[in-house]
């Protein structure tokens, strides 16, 4: 079974915020081992950073708003991808200051899901759906249409 990281920074304050991503943990289940794991903000972001390579493993996903933009069919085959090539993969949120230029270098790949910025809290229920979505694409559900 796949293994799928979140790994953010800050802890999410709303439990209408946490009880949203813990349902899609619980959906996501059945496909693949799901986590999220919660660094500690930094005072500085490199020090957020160090934390968040220390935590990320396999190949790593860093949501900027410079990253490549994908539809979610466009999510679905990257993951799909990873899945069939054996992968880990971790998804890594930074904190609302962003992320420092280490993590964004390391990063295999670097993803946007708009110009927009959205409160990264509401980000980490956005990608646990997205997630989500992309493994009932890949399913061919009709959870997408």
């Amino acid at each position: 079974m796949q293994k799928v990281n979140i790994v953010c920074v800050g802890k999410i304050k709303e439990q209408f915020y946490r009880d949203a991503v813990q349902e899609y943990a619980k959906r996501l289940s059945r496909f693949v081992d799901f986590s999220v794991r919660e660094i500690a903000e930094g005072r500085s972001l490199e020090e957020e950073g160090e934390s968040i390579l220390k935590s990320s493993k396999g190949y790593k996903i860093a949501l900027c708003i410079e990253g490549k933009k994908l539809s979610s069919e466009g999510l679905a085959s990257r993951i799909k991808a990873l899945s069939d090539a054996g992968k880990e993969v971790t998804f890594i949120i930074g904190s609302s200051c962003g992320l420092c230029d280490k993590v964004k270098e390391q990063a295999d790949f670097k993803l946007s899901f708009s110009d927009m910025t959205f409160p990264h809290q509401l980000m980490r229920v956005i990608l646990a759906e997205q997630i989500y979505r992309a493994y009932m694409i890949n399913a061919g559900s009709e959870y997408h249409k």
